[in-house]
């Protein structure tokens, strides 16, 4: 075998190739997250089981939706689809956790609530605001919600009786514009039953560990909205990094929280291996 050096003219063709190469893969890869995966919607069932849940309540279906970001960058009638999704999992309880509208390219419209309140659920529907929520204005945003037949919780819960069973539904208030105050979102629960706990930043969960909540719902983070494979997010905000994206168990403790990976998107109308999520969490009793 003869071993040939390659010439500058032949090197200059292979790296020309090779750069077009890039460019064109990073085009694709752009132009599937701008106008693919981001309304690629995709729908994760999460099975949990504890002790104190109630047998009363078992099989329950908690359908959790977050940060549609309606703006510029995602409209009412992709909304409507999302609805339509939420729907077809029979939910009997739907939550919401924040960023309803987006500070930098939307506005609030009072022409969401119509399609909102499509959305039903056999126990309810339960709200908190996120920060972008907060940003706008956060008192017409939670009468937007509200007129579209959400409970709004800030600092509140609401209790979900059955029988002569009942669990809690809490809400605290946003972390970076508002006054987060656990024990009062608690006051009234029992140590010995459950609370499901929404808080639009997932980090407060290091927060809730330490007090009788037994599962978190958040969103916030996106779950990076773009994250490279073998490395991970690009970026996360501020109380999104710790718990960024699905699951979290602790050890000792049967509590979890869960970081939905949101609807819309932020800063960038894009999303790269990071599909938007509408999650269904079934509940059962854990057995002793």
């Amino acid at each position: 075998m003869t071993n040939k050096r390659m010439n500058r003219r032949a090197f200059l063709k292979y790296s020309m190739t090779a750069v077009g190469s890039l460019a064109t893969l990073a085009g694709v890869s752009g132009l599937y997250g701008i106008f693919g995966e981001r309304y690629w919607i995709q729908l994760n069932t999460v099975p949990l089981a504890y002790h104190r849940y109630p047998a009363a309540f078992a099989g329950m279906r908690i359908v959790q939706f977050s940060d549609t970001h309606l703006g510029k960058y995602y409209s009412l009638g992709q909304l409507a689809r999302v609805v339509k999704l939420v729907q077809r999992e029979e939910p009997d309880l739907i939550c919401f956790t924040g960023d309803l509208f987006d500070s930098n390219y939307g506005q609030i419209n009072d022409d969401v609530i119509p399609i909102l309140s499509r959305l039903q659920a056999r126990l309810g529907k339960y709200a908190v605001l996120g920060n972008h929520d907060m940003r706008l204005e956060p008192k017409r945003v939670k009468d937007v919600l509200e007129r579209s037949g959400f409970t709004v919780l800030v600092n509140a819960n609401r209790s979900i009786v059955r029988g002569n069973s009942r669990l809690w539904i809490a809400g605290i208030d946003e972390m970076f514009h508002g006054k987060p105050d656990l024990p009062l979102a608690l006051k009234g629960t029992e140590k010995d039953e459950f609370v499901l706990l929404l808080a639009h930043e997932p980090d407060f969960a290091d927060t809730a560990l330490k007090f009788p909540v037994d599962l978190q719902l958040s969103g916030h983070s996106h779950g990076g909205q773009i994250r490279i494979p073998f490395y991970g997010s690009l970026f996360t905000p501020d109380l999104g990094q710790k718990y960024e994206v699905g699951l979290y168990t602790f050890e000792k403790s049967e509590f979890h929280v869960y970081t939905n990976r949101g609807i819309g998107t932020t800063l960038f109308p894009i999303r790269f291996n990071c599909r938007p999520e509408i999650t269904v969490f079934v509940l059962e009793t854990k057995q002793p």
